[in-house]
């Protein structure tokens, strides 16, 4: 199914929490948190750690159709809350559902939550929209034109390896209590292109103080931020961070004109690292294991979703500390018709390099 890489990276900002007794969230729904919402027709799933065994804690849930394609889609994160596995990739999942938009009544809007302080798009036409207002209800299947689509170039291409990440699948369990998981409290997800961030002279205004006082803090002179990305770019390149850590300077200065972003969307473009990644990397990101075919990037979570994964009810030792969590995902988005199974996707997990500091 050929399509266009997703050309601007969209931006996901915390954009209220959710009241479970007045607002009533779907698969549509983006958010942090809570318990995922699955497709009709796919069956809940409670994933394991990789490493100690115990059921991963629901981290995210997007709503990410691909253009062109007649299926719903969701993207479902989960993550070990152990405090020696949330920087480990073995102890995150990702799971991909999707479901025929032909097949399902789309179910009615929730309540809006509160407006968002930026000016809000959506990750495509047909997801929920919060602070926004419209003429319709706006959850009709109409055409996604704002949709993430898959990339023909861009993204490390996956390697065929005598292991798959997919074959963890077998220790998804039918039979684990919801209720025994635990759980974030759950936020909802509004969506800005990253553009538009950096096309307001106030927010530019505010991302060049971060960066000066990155720079007096650093020890490092990255340059102006400029939208041309004129000589900026090359005086980086050729400086230095006191640390040691060239790829940690660009991932700040790049985040800087957002700080408050928590994910960020960009199928079939390139991933932000945050320290300098395998040199193997491209090795590293398996095949589908569903057709054996090549993973593209697609989306990651930012540092500033950290201090927003707190226990619901008070709950205890539900925490989570990590740089940025990538995800590949299948670049045909392969879906077998009729399946009721999620497909198990690519997470690779970088840790903020200055939790070394205090090891």
């Amino acid at each position: 199914m050929a399509s266009r890489a997703q050309e601007v990276a969209l931006l996901g900002l915390c954009d209220g929490e959710i009241d479970s007794k007045k607002q009533r969230c779907s698969y549509l729904t983006n958010k942090v948190g809570g318990r995922p919402d699955w497709p009709p027709g796919i069956a809940a799933r409670s994933p394991r750690c990789g490493r100690c065994r115990v059921p991963l804690v629901h981290v995210v849930q997007v709503y990410c159709p691909v253009d062109t394609s007649p299926y719903h889609r969701n993207l479902h994160l989960f993550a070990c809350p152990g405090a020696e596995c949330s920087g480990r990739s073995e102890c995150w999942a990702v799971l991909r559902s999707q479901c025929l938009e032909a097949e399902v009544r789309t179910p009615g809007p929730p309540a809006p939550a509160q407006e968002a302080p930026l000016r809000v798009t959506d990750w495509c036409d047909t997801a929920d929209d919060w602070g926004m207002e419209e003429d319709d209800d706006g959850w009709g299947g109409g055409a996604k034109q704002n949709t993430p689509v898959k990339a023909e170039t861009g993204a490390p291409e996956a390697a065929v390896g005598e292991t798959d990440v997919s074959s963890r699948l077998c220790d998804l369990s039918l039979g684990d209590s919801q209720e025994d998981v635990s759980t974030f409290r759950p936020f909802f997800i509004s969506v800005v292109e990253e553009t538009d961030v950096c096309g307001e002279d106030s927010d530019l205004e505010h991302a060049q103080d971060l960066l000066r006082e990155y720079e007096r803090r650093e020890g490092v002179a990255v340059g102006e931020l400029e939208g041309s990305g004129g000589g900026g770019d090359e005086k980086y390149e050729k400086t230095g961070a006191r640390h040691g850590d060239a790829v940690f300077s660009r991932f700040m200065k790049t985040i800087s004109v957002c700080p408050q972003q928590i994910l960020r969307y960009c199928r079939g473009g390139k991933p932000l690292f945050i320290s300098e990644p395998p040199s193997n990397v491209a090795q590293l990101v398996l095949a589908c294991g569903s057709c054996g075919g090549s993973r593209t990037f697609e989306l990651q979570l930012m540092p500033a979703l950290v201090s927003l994964l707190q226990g619901e009810r008070g709950g205890a030792g539900v925490e989570l500390e990590f740089g940025t969590v990538l995800v590949y995902t299948c670049t045909d988005s392969c879906w077998t018709s009729g399946s009721d199974s999620a497909v198990e996707e690519f997470c690779f997990v970088q840790t903020d390099p200055d939790q070394q500091l205090f090891v």
